[in-house]
């Protein structure tokens, strides 16, 4: 009996020769001319969703269009780099008595960049199980492998998020084309908002494939960060939209018809922002533009994680890339606090300026 080291290959044709015992021995090697594919590979939507029938958490696109403040939740940290969800709670309890009516859980200002899908979906499914019955859970579960956010948007409406926050694809750029079916495919999954944020993906999603994909039963809407033009342009054709900019979002709910926003603002002062989405308060936004301003003085969440920091509601940890502000900014801070009231800010602590010793950088965790 030949051994499976006579199987050899040819330098010559580069392809594996058959000993001539093994073809005489019933394993010679048929084709058909109307030999077929395998059944399977040929199905449409073979790999169906996981789907369940369970309604404790779920809810509808038309649910979700009803929230005017959601929050782009923080994640802090404990100095091993682990989350700290004991301050995660208590951030999020200050969301939900505040007037928040939804979170983003691992969005940019989540940093779910930083996780581990293991993290992100726990943190996701953490945020149910705690407080999914006071606020609406969304999960940043998008990616720019359509494969790799189909899996986690599956795995995150497994374990109860009540919908989808998706980014177009980033780095490895689709067409137009290839955009459409990137969203089409992910939309099956349940409730999803369509995040648009050329400043980070490279390439904006055009009104064109908005349309193209907005009469899905699931599209809940648009977080929109192309300013309040494109705003309008959606809300005339009666497409949902919430403002990605903080420090246009008034105008975009009052003046262009925005359902609201999704903010990081929200995170220090969620009572105020929900004043701002409940009614017309010129005066109050205007109030808001330096610390919004200040937010946005570096890329977020670096303005974000050095303030909440200073307020003492969260340690001050970062995982790199990210590192707080510097001295000057820290100070800045200080006055933007005293000037808006420590009251109308979240956490019991006194505001307070941290030595540059004071924080600490994470590169493994």
């Amino acid at each position: 009996m030949s051994s499976l080291s006579s199987i050899v290959m040819s330098p010559r044709h580069s392809s594996f020769q058959i000993p001539r015992s093994i073809a005489s021995n019933n394993y010679i090697i048929r084709r058909s001319r109307t030999s077929r594919s395998p059944q399977a590979a040929v199905i449409p939507n073979f790999h169906l969703p996981m789907r369940s029938n369970e309604v404790k958490h779920r809810t509808s696109a038309e649910e979700i269009q009803k929230l005017k403040l959601i929050t782009a939740i923080k994640t802090p940290y404990l100095p091993d780099g682990r989350f700290d969800l004991e301050a995660y709670d208590a951030l999020m309890h200050m969301q939900i008595i505040n007037g928040a009516e939804g979170v983003v859980v691992g969005g940019t200002t989540g940093e779910g960049h930083l996780m581990s899908w293991d993290e992100h979906i726990m943190l996701i499914g953490h945020t149910v199980n705690c407080f999914g019955g006071q606020i609406k859970v969304i999960g940043n579960t998008g990616s720019n492998s359509t494969r790799e956010a189909i899996h986690a948007s599956e795995q995150g409406f497994a374990v109860g998020m009540h919908a989808a926050l998706h980014i177009n694809p980033y780095y490895g750029k689709t067409s137009l084309d290839g955009l459409v079916s990137h969203f089409e495919a992910i939309l099956q999954m349940g409730p999803t908002i369509i995040y648009n944020v050329p400043s980070r993906t490279g390439q904006d999603i055009p009104p064109s494939v908005i349309h193209k994909i907005a009469q899905s039963p699931n599209m809940a809407g648009v977080k929109e960060c192309m300013g309040n033009k494109r705003i309008q342009d959606y809300t005339m054709k009666n497409i949902v939209v919430w403002s990605g900019n903080d420090d246009e979002c008034h105008d975009a709910r009052w003046h262009h018809n925005a359902a609201g926003v999704i903010s990081v603002t929200s995170n220090l002062v969620p009572g105020l922002m929900a004043r701002l989405m409940r009614s017309k308060q010129t005066p109050l936004a205007d109030k808001l533009l330096p610390l919004m301003k200040w937010l946005f003085l570096e890329p977020n969440p670096i303005g974000l994680n050095t303030a909440l920091a200073q307020l003492g509601v969260v340690r001050p940890v970062f995982r790199l890339p990210y590192v707080p502000f510097p001295l000057a900014r820290r100070n800045e801070f200080v006055e933007i606090v005293n000037q808006l009231g420590r009251e109308n800010f979240v956490g019991q602590k006194g505001v307070q300026v941290l030595d540059d010793d004071d924080f600490i950088y994470l590169s493994r965790y």
